[in-house]
């Protein structure tokens, strides 16, 4: 156990931010697998608006990197522009 009290206070400090980018992250890996899923292209389009402004938080909070973010956005983006109309 740490003996200092900065220390103490960097433990919380980690703890409560590892939970916090945790719920986050597994949010937006829910947002994106429902993003997949979808068939309707309009309604996809509109998804992936919120779904890229979700993983673009994510990145500047460096919850994830942001090669991540971007690669997950242009995956999405392929996944949306092959759909029929």
């Amino acid at each position: 156990m740490a003996n200092h009290k900065s220390s103490i206070k960097r433990i919380r400090q980690t703890e409560s931010r590892r939970l916090r980018n945790r719920y986050y992250a597994k949010t937006a890996r829910n947002a994106v697998r429902n993003l997949r899923k979808m068939t309707d292209k309009a309604e996809a389009e509109a998804k992936f608006r919120v779904v890229g402004a979700m993983l673009d938080r994510l990145a500047a909070k460096k919850a994830i990197s942001k090669n991540k973010a971007a690669n997950l956005k242009s995956k999405l983006a392929h996944h949306i522009a092959k759909l029929a109309a």
